[in-house]
């Protein structure tokens, strides 16, 4: 009986879900074994996180399990952190899984593969500021923003107390975001959406007059990705809102409730945010294949890491300069789905000994939501050697798209469709706000 050809995707995000569902449904389980290897029991997608973290979403209905999903497309699904990589015995190792009580539910074990994909994203960098690791919250993952979400709410009930017991207290419920790229600038508009609609959810005297959030970017101006004129104008809604926005303030120290800037500004915060930057996780530049200073993993135009083959890496964890380019291919979404779709199809390839695909960036442009407020961003990047600049109804259009195309690349189209219906009719019968 011959052996199952064995692929391994190790990180269940956007790029890795999208890949072993495209993977399991062109082969299923009759000649191959598809097997998705992550850490947590289900998906969110990462750019939806701002939206757990102030309670506009719930993550329970978006979110995406990764037994039910892998029975429905073919592949199976092993829970686990990946602790290291045998590449002579092409074999992977899986550290231990413990309960919150530090119990041991499944042992260190080892799953051999034929084909290795690594999709595990990315998680916020600190620069090595001091202080940041112990005093600042993250939104890397549905944890962490669900832990942001019950911090803001126990504050907004603190001074919603405090305004009852004396109308004329001035309490508020101070914020400050560190980094004022699309994360920072969306959470900070959400933020004001979520203290808005509280009033209606049993703070009585709570509105988002009472919420104080201070934005803080390093350069010299929020949203650098996009236009200066988009920027400007992101920056002009944001101050409607009433967000503090300081370009050119670089943190150098974060205390208790402190933030130190290089100018020698003291800014205090009940909430401190870090989302300054991305980086891979520490422990990618231990598994002997090569990274870069952030450490992702270095790959070939054809999303083969450069030391091995058999093993790809794509999404935030991966990087990779198109050749006359100087920089790397950033770490977005859309990336991430072009690559699936590239090592899906080197994948298949392989098997057939036909050669392999040229990696190719499409940049089909940038869009920022700002809550119910607006949006903003530029479209086709450089399929047209240029950017258009977009605002308002067109751009909250496409933006929301953007995730329709997500949902269709994890589920297929019938069941995105029918899951963007019922998206629909939660938006009208569900609470506006998450607020357990």
């Amino acid at each position: 009986m011959n052996r199952k050809t064995q692929i391994v995707v190790v990180g269940g995000g956007a790029g890795g879900l999208e890949l072993v569902r495209r993977l399991g449904a062109k082969y299923g389980r009759k000649h191959h074994d598809i097997i998705l290897v992550d850490k947590n029991l289900s998906h969110i997608w990462k750019p939806l996180l701002h939206e757990v973290a102030a309670g506009s979403l719930d993550a329970n209905l978006d979110e995406v399990g990764y037994r039910g999903h892998c029975h429905r497309w073919g592949y199976r699904y092993f829970q686990g952190s990946l602790d290291g990589i045998d590449r002579a015995g092409k074999t992977i190792s899986l550290a231990p899984v413990k309960d919150e009580d530090g119990s041991e539910l499944i042992e260190a074990h080892t799953i051999r593969y034929d084909i290795l994909a690594i999709a595990l994203g990315s998680i916020s960098n600190d620069f090595g500021v001091p202080g940041v690791a112990e005093h600042c919250l993250y939104l890397d993952s549905r944890v962490q923003a669900d832990r942001f979400r019950t911090r803001l709410l126990n504050h907004c009930l603190r001074v919603s107390r405090a305004m009852m017991n004396d109308p004329t207290a001035n309490e508020q419920v101070r914020i400050a975001i560190v980094g004022g790229g699309a994360t920072g600038v969306e959470l900070a508009a959400e933020l004001y959406n979520a203290a808005g609609a509280l009033r209606h959810y049993g703070l009585e005297v709570f509105d988002e007059s009472r919420l104080h959030v201070t934005l803080l970017e390093a350069g010299p101006r929020i949203l650098p990705a996009l236009p200066d004129k988009l920027s400007q104008a992101a920056k002009h809604e944001l101050g409607v809102l009433g967000v503090e926005v300081r370009e050119n303030t670089q943190v150098i120290e974060a205390r208790p409730r402190t933030l130190l800037t290089k100018a020698g500004d003291t800014i205090e915060a009940d909430l401190i945010v870090w989302a300054a930057g991305v980086k891979g996780a520490e422990f990618l530049s231990t598994l002997g294949l090569e990274t870069n200073p952030r450490n992702q993993i270095m790959v070939t135009d054809t999303l083969q890491t450069t030391v091995d083959p058999n093993i790809y890496a794509l999404g935030d964890c991966a990087s990779y300069t198109p050749p006359g380019e100087d920089r790397p291919i950033p770490p977005r979404a859309q990336a991430a789905h072009q690559m699936a779709a590239v090592v899906f199809d080197n994948i298949c390839r392989m098997q057939k000994g036909r050669a392999l695909k040229h990696f190719v960036y499409r940049d089909n442009g940038s869009l920022v939501s700002l809550s119910r407020f607006s949006t903003v961003g530029s479209l086709m990047g450089n399929l047209i050697g240029g950017s258009m600049a977009i605002e308002g109804r067109l751009a909250r259009f496409i933006y929301t798209s953007l995730y329709r195309m997500h949902l269709i690349g994890i589920h297929g189209w019938v069941k995105a469709t029918f899951l963007m219906l019922i998206g629909q009719v939660n938006r009208i019968v569900r609470p506006k706000l998450k607020l357990h």
